[in-house]
């Protein structure tokens, strides 16, 4: 039997006690602002270059503790000094927003990125809250008309894909509406809300999940919807559609939808089933649908944010459907995950395993790994096993 009150706490003390204090520690440059992300196993810095999504998911991640768990003035401040960093120099001036920096601020890659823009609004969406400063919900505001005038064309005039002979949508924006229209739910009016969450619910769950395909959920379709035989057709990510799953759950608890909360809890299931790997246990990173051999060499790794997110999943499904394999699936994935992601000589999780589960980086961030995944999982983890566990 699960002693869920145990294990909220097991969670809570991993987050507040070991995760945090190592971004506050070692993440905050002090001298220029902003934060660094690539860190060895025991915080040392090894680059100095600021990724901007990754410099707006640390902004979010302490506004959102010090909204919703405490008012902590370390977590306020280290928000603070990043949203300013952000500010002043993550933008071409009319927000649009860089993918990379260096350490003092001066641009290195251009604005290509559709997630530099979706994670500065969520930035400044929850700074604003924490602070009650308008300027900053301002930018969330602006940031956020931008990122709908490119919804059609994310990549816009860096996009590599010649026009008119495979036009591909992907999932990740979908995906990332459904969150973003959550986290910035304050700075929206209510029927626009609406609109914007139904729209993403029907791509995620109508366009891109395909009944014909098992139930399974694909990364990239036609422009008319229409399944594509290539690499990225076939593409697979079991991590995103698990993820996404609880991003949903979350809609139809918040539109008072069960059946929409049904739905979704099958589909993170059956995407668990899909992409486990029954040799060496733990979820794939990327896979072929047709099992052809994926394009991406490190198809096989194991992914710390595809593990973190599967376990918010199947909490959130035990949670609002009491489906037992959800259940059972959380504690399979709970033990390899502790086991394997874990470090035990120094704060903060390895990201980044080969397919056997040993460990293949030994670094805690990078240009992709930063202070979110894990963060943002163990606080999730720990408030749904304390109102399992209440309930």
């Amino acid at each position: 039997m699960i002693d869920f009150k145990k294990l909220a706490e097991q969670y809570k003390s991993e987050l507040l006690d070991s995760v945090l204090p190592f971004w506050l520690e070692h993440s905050q440059d002090k001298e220029f602002g902003g934060y660094y992300t690539c860190l060895r196993q025991d915080g040392s810095v090894f680059d100095t270059d600021k990724f901007i999504w990754l410099q707006g998911r640390e902004v979010w991640l302490f506004s959102m503790l010090y909204n919703k768990v405490e008012k902590r003035q370390e977590w306020l401040d280290c928000a603070i000094q990043g949203g300013e960093f952000l500010k002043k120099y993550g933008h071409d001036g009319n927000y649009n927003w860089y993918f990379s920096l260096d350490r003092q601020g001066n641009p290195l890659v251009e604005p290509y990125n559709i997630f530099s823009y979706t994670f500065a609004t969520m930035a400044f969406g929850q700074l604003s809250l924490a602070t009650g400063n308008q300027e900053y919900a301002e930018i969330a505001k602006k940031t956020f008309d931008i990122i709908l005038s490119k919804v059609d064309n994310p990549k816009g005039k860096w996009n590599k894909l010649h026009s008119g002979t495979r036009n591909l949508k992907g999932f990740a924006l979908p995906m990332i509406f459904c969150n973003l229209a959550l986290e910035i739910e304050h700075l929206l009016d209510e029927d626009y809300l609406v609109k914007t969450m139904d729209t993403c619910i029907h791509e995620v769950m109508d366009v891109f999940l395909r009944p014909e395909l098992g139930g399974i959920i694909v990364e990239n379709l036609n422009a008319d919807n229409s399944l594509v035989d290539c690499f990225e057709g076939r593409q697979v990510t079991p991590g995103h559609a698990i993820e996404a799953m609880w991003f949903i759950m979350d809609l139809g608890k918040r539109l008072n939808r069960p059946e929409l909360i049904t739905k979704a809890k099958d589909a993170a299931l059956k995407m668990l089933e899909y992409g486990w790997d029954k040799e060496f246990g733990g979820l794939y990173y990327f896979m072929d649908r047709e099992g052809y051999p994926p394009q991406q060499l490190e198809w096989d790794q194991k992914l710390w944010w595809v593990h973190i997110e599967t376990l918010i999943s199947m909490l959130k499904g035990y949670q609002l459907t009491g489906d037992q394999r959800c259940l059972d699936w959380f504690e399979k994935v709970h033990n390899y995950t502790w086991e394997h992601f874990k470090d035990k000589e120094h704060p903060e999780w390895f990201g980044y395993l080969n397919r056997r589960g040993e460990v293949l980086l030994s670094l805690k961030g990078g240009k992709w790994k930063g202070c979110f995944h894990v963060p943002r999982g163990l606080y999730q983890c720990w408030k749904t096993l304390e109102a399992i566990s209440e309930k």
